[in-house]
């Protein structure tokens, strides 16, 4: 991995487990995600602007027996962004 830094806009406890979630997965529906969160689709929708202005998430909407649903995935800058998180947390935690 050649891009270990700390992200501090990933670092945000809501921005971390969006990313832990949609690492670990294609892609999930904004409901599904909200409802894991345990937030307000305000909150959650605050979190994601901050990720999709920085190109880390993917956003997209599909019609499903006529209403529309959001699906989320992280993008390759934003995989690898936390990757690169997750590396920098090993970091200090190994050497404490």
């Amino acid at each position: 991995m050649n891009n270990v830094s700390f992200d501090p806009l990933i670092h945000a406890q809501n921005r971390l487990q969006i990313c832990a979630i949609l690492a670990a997965t294609a892609e999930i529906e904004f409901k599904v995600l909200r409802e894991k969160l345990e937030v307000s689709d305000s909150v959650l929708s605050k979190h994601l602007k901050a990720l999709e202005d920085a190109q880390y998430l993917c956003a997209q909407k599909r019609s499903n027996m006529g209403r529309q649903r959001t699906w989320l995935s992280l993008s390759k800058t934003g995989r690898e962004a936390y990757n690169g998180h997750l590396a920098a947390l090993r970091n200090i935690v190994g050497s404490v």
